[in-house]
């Protein structure tokens, strides 16, 4: 159990597992609806639960970044040696980085091909983006690619906090588990 005085607080933790339990979603759906020989409507349903998760994915970023800005984030435990300290901050910071990168890649890459967000269209928010196939081809790029960096970030992440949990049983792993109850807000 982590001491309350180290455990984030349960806004931190909500977002957090709610942007986790998306985006482990949206990695199999993003592999998967660009594949051949899939029936066309499943195909179509794919690439709708991606576009529209990607868009609450980049609200919700937004509002973590915000909350991070504002409230300090939990120490990590004083026996933890320089170079992870390092790291940790170097990964968090390519993860919010990315986690950012992501969907606005993804955003300029429909709009800019002329297809739809169907969760902003029915809101009625215009496109940010002209029709471009050459700025598609770019933003397409950039989210191909750093699907690969944020999947090994992503990775790298859960291999950390298996360690703290199982290895070190630091309370490091603890004290984002569970998004809800525990400490106060």
């Amino acid at each position: 159990m982590a001491n309350p005085d180290t455990q984030y607080p349960s806004p931190a933790r909500f977002i957090h597992w709610t942007m986790a339990a998306l985006i482990l979603a949206t990695i199999p759906v993003g592999v998967l609806m660009t594949q051949e020989g899939l029936e066309r409507s499943f195909q179509n349903s794919l690439y709708i639960f991606h576009k529209n998760v990607g868009v609450l994915l980049l609200v919700l970023i937004l509002i973590r970044i915000f909350y991070r800005l504002t409230h300090k984030p939990a120490p990590l435990p004083s026996d933890i040696p320089d170079w992870q300290h390092r790291i940790a901050g170097l990964s968090h910071a390519a993860l919010y980085a990315l986690l950012l990168i992501m969907p606005i890649a993804g955003y300029i890459r429909v709009r800019s091909g002329g297809f739809p967000i169907e969760a902003l269209d029915a809101l009625g928010v215009p496109s940010l983006v002209p029709r471009s196939d050459a700025l598609a081809e770019v933003a397409k790029s950039i989210h191909y690619f750093g699907s690969f960096a944020i999947a090994g970030l992503i990775a790298m992440h859960i291999g950390a906090a298996l360690y703290h949990g199982i290895l070190r049983k630091d309370g490091v792993f603890s004290r984002m588990w569970p998004p809800f109850g525990g400490s106060a807000s």
